[in-house]
């Protein structure tokens, strides 16, 4: 009773803590602000937003893209053409699947090998990084090039390895259709494994050193450390790494455009897009078609993704 007492009276003595006043936003701190906003948006519209709901809108006309009083609504018509007349079509879809699984099930893990052989801290890890991630700084297009000379039948590095450069027995790597798909994906794989590294690299870098000491203490050796403990700590590097592996195969255009203008054993949706837009066979609203569905395709998987994922957090 003694002792509550004098607490009480403390208490009671005591002065509230002041709150502290908001400061009212002034004319000049609403336009910046306003500024701020307003640009990032615009841009976002005026590059993203309205071309995406003009190509929504145009893959229900007919329109050959010079007349603005040449719209014709044909409301399925395109969508009809692009699922039962197009030749192309269901070939390019089995190309983007095949590049989506060989990205993702070699692409991929081999960025996440090397991310992990780096992050031991071997020497020179510095060099290497330079090195692995020196492909991702060049364009699609440019890699398709390097990898033509690479490929050539007569001339190329490996039919000069194998022994077959200039003689009947050389491989035409990009002409032959059996083969040609297969080699584009390699040289696709070589600058998408070295981007994947540098977010591995990242994601490493941010795991808490303790969970593994932890680990190693309770008998885990270094494979179960890595694969029970590290990688499902890395839950948000893995749902990006998920999502640009998917945009990447769905959107890989430049590398098969170099080679062949996507065709012979390389058509993709993203290249029958750009034929029936500004190609030769130029059909605005049928090309507009195959965008949306080429978004639709692309959305899918990563909306289902991503809401697992926030699902299982939850």
């Amino acid at each position: 009773m003694t002792v509550e007492a004098p607490i009480s009276a403390a208490r009671a003595t005591r002065s509230p803590a002041p709150r502290r006043r908001l400061r009212s936003l002034t004319k000049r701190d609403r336009i910046v602000l306003g500024v701020m906003i307003g640009i990032p948006t615009l841009i976002q519209a005026v590059l993203v937003w309205i071309p995406l709901l003009a190509s929504v809108a145009l893959s229900f006309f007919k329109w050959d893209g010079l007349q603005l009083s040449g719209f014709v609504f044909q409301g399925l018509t395109n969508y009809n053409f692009v699922f039962n007349q197009a030749p192309a079509f269901w070939p390019a879809v089995l190309h983007n699947i095949v590049w989506l699984l060989f990205l993702g099930l070699i692409g991929t893990p081999l960025g996440l090998l090397l991310a992990v052989l780096l992050d031991s801290k071997i020497r020179g890890s510095r060099i290497y990084q330079t090195v692995f991630f020196m492909p991702v700084m060049l364009s699609l297009a440019l890699i398709g090039i390097i990898w033509q000379l690479m490929y050539s039948q007569d001339n190329g590095l490996i039919n000069n390895v194998l022994g077959t450069a200039g003689t009947p027995a050389a491989i035409d790597w990009f002409g032959d259709s059996s083969v040609n798909l297969w080699a584009a994906l390699v040289a696709a794989t070589w600058r998408h494994a070295g981007y994947i590294m540098v977010l591995y690299l990242a994601g490493l870098k941010g795991v808490d050193p303790s969970i593994k000491e932890a680990a190693s203490l309770d008998g885990a050796n270094g494979r179960q450390t890595f694969f029970r403990v590290v990688f499902p700590a890395m839950a948000a590097t893995n749902v990006i790494i998920v999502v640009i592996t998917v945009i990447e195969s769905l959107r890989a255009f430049d590398i098969v455009y170099v080679i062949n203008h996507g065709t012979n054993g390389l058509e993709l949706l993203s290249v029958l897009v750009v034929q029936y837009l500004v190609g030769e066979t130029q059909v605005i609203g049928i090309g507009s078609a195959f965008a949306v569905v080429l978004l639709v395709i692309s959305l899918v998987p990563i909306v289902i993704y991503l809401s697992r994922t926030f699902r299982t957090k939850e």
